[in-house]
């Protein structure tokens, strides 16, 4: 039997209130993707139909993303670490095998909700900068901001998936 959207299975244990919607869209972006990926061809993993980001590039992209935005939710700076992974996101790589890729989706989801629990909610409207320029936002926004982007490109990633998919 299928089971309700995150949203609807109650809430995360020990996640704030206020944070509920944040482990709710990063669990349920970990099931569609699975669920989508589950049949995906490894040789389509980096093909680009009509110019758009591959596979790969989401399964990478994604989990690089919230190590960004939970870097400066805790006011830090991105190491030189990450600042590679993210120049090699969506670079083509053979040697990437998609189980391998989502795993690696799968534990930065896990340790992304296992952070959200550190949060206290009187501190989620504190001032958080973005970047080297130290772009303003606060502790929210950026918590909002890991789910809203990981459903966006949740939603790229099962479309483009899809598209291959049918064209085998």
């Amino acid at each position: 039997m299928n089971q309700p959207e995150f949203w609807l299975r109650g809430p995360v244990k020990d996640v704030p209130a206020l944070l509920q919607p944040v482990a709710h869209a990063l669990l349920q972006a970990d099931d569609e993707i699975k669920t989508a990926l589950a049949s995906f061809p490894q040789d389509k993993l980096w093909n680009k139909p009509a110019g758009v980001a591959s596979v790969g590039f989401h399964l990478q992209h994604i989990p690089g993303v919230l190590d960004r935005l939970f870097t400066y939710a805790v006011g830090g700076q991105l190491s030189f670490e990450q600042l590679k992974y993210l120049s090699e996101e969506g670079l083509e790589n053979e040697s990437l095998k998609l189980n391998t890729l989502l795993d690696h989706l799968s534990a930065h989801i896990s340790l992304s909700i296992n952070k959200l629990k550190e949060f206290r909610e009187e501190e989620l409207a504190s001032f958080r900068g973005v970047g080297r320029k130290q772009l303003p936002s606060t502790l929210l926004g950026l918590l909002f901001h890991s789910a809203e982007h990981t459903m966006r490109h949740t939603g790229q990633l099962i479309v483009t998936a899809k598209i291959l998919s049918e064209n085998e």
